[in-house]
């Protein structure tokens, strides 16, 4: 098989990057049915954009500087702000229905870190679904688009320092798919972890993919617990949206406190590291906590957040007359492959979108919000560049010659919960040197012992994930080290390049 462009992944980076691509010929390739294993579907929230008259982008590029703890690139936060409306518009072209104010304006929420409400969203808390569905059926109509649905990446194929091909798994067997342009949108790793708000199969293939073909990455140590996932008992946990809390909700133990109060002034709108180790210091005591929806939206709670009061009721609380228990869980991952404004990694015919990348527009703390955002302003950024790229005269042969394992097995589950519990009991919302440098050998362990490739590519990324959290050593936003809890005097990103072998090689900015 052969593609112009092979775009991996099928939530809403990976899929408006397609679209973008209109004149070549696109291979979208997925792990599941296409949009389905893609955190963009599981959002709620919505999409931060300075659309209201007392708002601005250079406010919103000011909070997302704010939030991210010294480590922002501030020219491309000033560039996403700048860009957002008319993202918005795109997706709206599409089809996307947003909610609107009865007379026709989006209708606007707030959510922590963000000084306006400038939060658009769609049936009240489905924002990421509603997106997904216009934009994969979209793609399903676009006639330069062959999706490949339950699909598997297992390894990008590099000849001369240039991107030949990508090697797949599907129906048994491997396949490979000749490309002189790879595009990954794979999305996140929240999945690693024993609590997570994201599907099952975020768990960072396309980190590691990327990295045994050589790939810089880089700020791998920043992982953002979202505070308020619903502690249920459901393996991924349901996300409680920060929008909630910004509806007047309120965080209580067990004895009716306010777990935020005299911690931080932003109260419970503070940003999410901060509330999260608020919330897992609260459990460590050995307190359950809550989230108090009572008063506010307390009789509006159905109709503002429909999705997530009926997953509240199905788990059989109510919460217009009980608290929500909730619990820390990972959710977002503020590194990634490195790349630059056009998405561009390290190496050539080799782009990163979305969840998966790391332009340094999050920094060490993203805003909330502007995840979705990211996902529909930088795929015409990176659709533009690998549009005018220029493919090798003579393609290299793209024949593997790597290992075959099986892209996973029956008895992956042992291997894999060993792997997700390592990952949150050390390294988690709160670490330490040697904690981490025991996950950093167990993980690796596991990795070079692995009978699939998923196991070992689980592994891998975690083991970097884990080199990269002990290597910095300092406290600064989503990576806490208790054994150095101060920020450094300089703030400066990580880099990280796998070695030959399964080693990681600590470079500087």
């Amino acid at each position: 098989m052969r593609a112009d462009v092979v775009v991996v992944g099928s939530g809403l980076a990976g899929l408006l990057t397609a679209l973008e691509l209109e004149g070549m010929q696109v291979a979208v390739v997925t792990q599941g049915a296409i949009g389905v294993e893609a955190s963009s579907s599981w959002a709620q929230g919505g999409v931060a954009a300075a659309l209201g008259d007392d708002d601005s982008p250079e406010l919103h590029a000011s909070d997302t500087v704010a939030a991210g703890a010294g480590l922002v690139d501030a020219r491309l936060a000033r560039d996403l702000a700048r860009e957002a409306p008319a993202a918005i518009e795109r997706v709206v072209a599409l089809g996307a229905q947003l909610d609107r104010t009865p007379d026709g304006a989006f209708a606007m929420g707030r959510e922590a870190a963000h000084s306006r409400r400038r939060i658009v969203h769609a049936h009240g808390d489905a924002t990421g679904a509603e997106l997904v569905r216009a934009v994969s059926a979209a793609a399903r109509r676009a006639p330069h688009v062959t999706l490949y649905e339950h699909t598997t990446l297992t390894d990008i194929i590099v000849r001369r320092d240039q991107v030949a091909g990508v090697r797949v798994y599907r129906d048994g067997g491997y396949e490979t798919i000749e490309t002189p342009r790879a595009v990954l949108a794979t999305g996140g790793l929240g999945a690693l972890y024993r609590y997570t708000t994201n599907p099952r199969g975020q768990w960072g293939a396309g980190l590691a993919v990327a990295a045994r073909a050589g790939a810089l990455l880089s700020d791998l140590e920043f992982v953002q617990f979202h505070p308020t996932a619903l502690a249920a008992g459901l393996d991924p946990m349901p996300l409680v949206s920060e929008a909630v809390r910004g509806e007047g909700a309120t965080l209580v133990n067990e004895f009716g406190q306010r777990i935020m109060a005299g911690v931080d002034p932003r109260g419970d709108l503070a940003p999410r590291d901060i509330v999260a180790r608020a919330v897992f210091r609260e459990m460590r005591a050995g307190r359950r906590v809550f989230l108090d929806c009572r008063a506010e939206p307390g009789t509006r709670f159905a109709e503002r957040f429909p999705s997530i009061f009926a997953v509240c009721m199905e788990a059989g609380i109510d919460p217009r007359v009980a608290p929500i228990p909730v619990a820390p869980a990972a959710h977002y991952h503020m590194g990634g492959i490195a790349v630059d404004a056009r998405g561009r990694s390290s190496i050539s015919g080799l782009w990163a979108c979305g969840e998966c990348s790391a332009t340094g527009l999050h920094g060490a703390n993203r805003l909330a919000s502007n995840s979705l955002l990211e996902a529909i302003v930088f795929p015409r950024r990176v659709a533009r560049d690998v549009a005018g790229s220029r493919a090798p005269r003579h393609s290299p042969a793209a024949a593997f010659d790597g290992s075959d394992l099986p892209a996973r097995a029956d008895d992956d589950a042992g291997a894999i919960a060993t792997i997700r519990e390592r990952m949150y009991a050390d390294v988690g919302i709160e670490r330490d040197g040697p904690h981490l440098a025991g996950a950093h050998d167990e993980l690796r362990t596991i990795a070079r012992k692995a009978r699939t490739v998923r196991v070992r590519d689980m592994a891998l990324a975690g083991s970097l994930i884990a080199r990269a959290a002990f290597e910095r050593r300092e406290s600064r936003g989503s990576q806490y080290r208790s054994d150095f809890p101060a920020a450094g005097r300089r703030a400066a990103r990580s880099y990280l390049r796998l070695e030959t072998g399964d080693g990681a090689r600590l470079l500087t900015a």
